[in-house]
């Protein structure tokens, strides 16, 4: 049986610096005209899981993966700076089925491009909820050397393989440097009152 990512078992993890942040951020709503369920996004399938089924592409998890983060959905702490950001979307299977109860674990730099490997600054996992829709509440990273960009994240179903990925942002001129940079892997961005809002729906093989 696949180890889990929850934080029961560890998987890998590397320590190097850590980097303090500076102004605060301020929590913004979502727009009046977003449907809640459960306190999660409504969201429709993504063509690639309503048509193809396409299992979403795996990429390398890199050397800053912590294990055993806390369990959360908001990774906004006091005194962080960035430009505030959700993450969501759906677990489906490769036949499209929501796969309920997905375990997703994030993890990305700060606004200055700075991991915290010291502690879970920008790091934690949740469970998606009985139709697979998720919500994280965050910043949006900022880049480093050689890099473009992006969130990391590992999603298993429950018992299942784990897939290790990485999301990017459309529009960014790094994308196009990057040696690992795959445009599957881009998130569908919008803003609501001053809030980016980043959509990807991820498609596990079961």
């Amino acid at each position: 049986m696949p180890e889990r990512i929850d934080g029961s078992t560890p998987i890998v993890g590397r320590s190097l610096s850590r980097r303090h942040f500076g102004s605060a951020l301020l929590a913004t709503p979502l727009a009046a005209e977003v449907i809640a369920l459960g306190g999660l996004l409504a969201l429709s399938p993504t063509p690639a899981c309503g048509e193809d089924h396409a299992p979403t592409p795996s990429q390398t998890e890199g050397p800053f993966f912590t294990p055993k983060s806390p369990e959360r959905a908001d990774f906004v702490e006091e005194g962080m700076k960035g430009d505030p950001l959700w993450v969501e979307g759906r677990v489906f299977s490769t036949e499209g089925a929501p796969v309920p109860k997905a375990l997703l674990d994030f993890w990305h730099a700060d606004a200055d491009g700075n991991y915290d490997n010291e502690g879970f600054r920008c790091r934690g996992h949740l469970f998606a909820d009985e139709e697979g829709r998720f919500r994280l509440k965050t910043i949006r990273p900022g880049m480093y050397p050689g890099r473009t960009p992006h969130v990391h994240v590992k999603v298993q179903a429950p018992h299942g393989k784990i897939l290790t990925t990485q999301l990017y942002f459309p529009n960014e001129p790094r994308n196009e440097t990057d040696r690992i940079f795959n445009p599957k892997l881009l998130m569908r961005m919008k803003e609501e009152d001053l809030v980016l809002k980043g959509e990807f729906d991820f498609v596990l093989v079961m």
